[in-house]
């Protein structure tokens, strides 16, 4: 299990000092008038930032939004907007992130303002795969460094990745974990070290892989006393298991890169079968309806949803928890049709005593959408960051800050 011995807020003395703040408000814009559809993620970052404001900080924030190619990488100049109205603080805009205008807004911060830089990756070199000491030689670090006292990273969403943004200025700056990364790390953590049994892991959604990497995590250490499958990662337990499922699915695990995923699966089912749960039935898309089959009768037609009876099965399971780590929608939630299995699954979550675990992305949103973040014990922030965790592998910006706190001990 990771240490979390990282500094926090707590740590420093943010008084008069320039902060620079890394968060994660990558969110849902509209590709033609570019106005922000979702705020929750700025939400989440805004206690980080008024605590930082409010103890006398200048707060300069560090973010992105989208990737270059995609219809939503724009600007953060609405994300400004936004914030100063989450705030109820005027946070200031510059359209760059190193260069003159920049620096200058950074050097003018008086204490308690808060400053948004432009979207981290209009940087190429924030997309740049590279160890820590290569990004702590980038541009960014090199023009942004000297003008800071502390590094803060709340951006639990991309804890993952290891980008200049992320972890290059941990080589030489005072840095600590905000808000929102320290209460993600801690819960998730303090979840898996303290886990009660019976232990259910529903592991559904499109990234498989990560799934599947989870499902071995689990069952090998001992965590997990069931893993329910559901979406493309049933799918592809139920062809390692010698089910046909037709040609749509085997060609959407084709599609998707997965193939080699049914060996490891085949693999997986021999050495715990007791463990892992795969459905009994699922629901087909034939002619635009739901038609639910056993997993003997799957014909050529596209699996949407977990069936009615695996759907019941697994709300037993999970209302008899006592730990619960769900991540992935069972089908295509999206459409009420197949959003049965998906629903089944966070009400049976949210009416169990379990303590209960929700990993970010769709499910999140799903549970979120249902109004039952209040009835599950933590809603992830990161999906990604949120499942390796779970796969026992080490989050590149967490181990930036483990050992930024050897170099500077509180």
């Amino acid at each position: 299990m990771m240490a979390l011995n990282f500094n926090t807020i707590d740590d420093f003395d943010v008084e008069g000092k320039t902060v620079l703040l890394r968060i994660d408000i990558n969110s849902p814009v509209d590709p033609n008038s570019g106005v922000i559809l979702d705020d929750t993620r700025m939400k989440l970052h805004a206690n980080t930032i008024s605590e930082l404001a409010r103890k006398g900080a200048k707060v300069v924030l560090l973010a992105h939004q989208s990737r270059p190619g995609k219809k939503d990488f724009t600007t953060l100049r609405q994300h400004s907007k936004v914030l100063t109205q989450l705030l109820n603080r005027k946070v200031r805009y510059v359209d760059s992130i190193f260069s003159t205008p920049a620096i200058m807004a950074i050097n003018n911060l008086n204490p308690g303002e808060v400053l948004l830089l432009e979207n981290a990756r209009f940087f190429s070199e924030e997309s740049l795969k590279r160890s820590r000491e290569e990004q702590s030689n980038s541009m960014m670090v090199k023009y942004l460094s000297p003008l800071i006292d502390f590094f803060i990273n709340d951006a639990f969403a991309a804890a993952h990745r290891g980008q200049v943004s992320l972890v290059g200025f941990t080589v030489n700056t005072p840095s600590a974990a905000g808000r929102v990364m320290e209460h993600e790390l801690k819960t998730i953590q303090n979840t898996l070290d303290n886990v009660e049994s019976p232990c259910v892991f529903a592991l559904g959604g499109m990234k498989a892989d990560d799934s599947i990497m989870v499902c071995e995590n689990v069952c090998r250490n001992g965590t997990a006393d069931y893993v329910l499958t559901s979406g493309l990662v049933a799918n592809i337990f139920l062809a390692a298991a010698g089910y046909n499922i037709g040609i749509p699915n085997m060609d959407l695990i084709k599609s998707q890169g997965y193939m080699d995923q049914i060996e490891k699966c085949k693999g997986l089912l021999k050495e715990f079968s007791d463990k892992i749960i795969i459905p009994s039935d699922v629901a087909l898309e034939i002619d635009g309806e739901r038609v639910d089959v056993s997993v003997d009768n799957i014909s050529d037609n596209p699996i949407f949803d977990i069936g009615k009876e695996t759907s019941a099965n697994y709300a037993k399971s999970l209302r008899n928890a006592k730990t619960i780590f769900a991540n992935g929608p069972a089908g295509v939630f999206e459409d009420p049709k197949f959003s049965i299995g998906t629903e089944d699954i966070i009400n049976a979550i949210a009416s169990s005593d379990a303590y209960s675990i929700i990993g970010g992305g769709h499910i999140g949103a799903a549970t979120v959408g249902m109004g039952y973040e209040n009835k599950v014990d933590h809603v992830s922030s990161g999906g990604g960051a949120c499942i390796n965790l779970l796969a026992g592998k080490k989050l590149d910006a967490v181990e930036a800050l483990i050992e930024n706190r050897k170099k500077f001990p509180n």
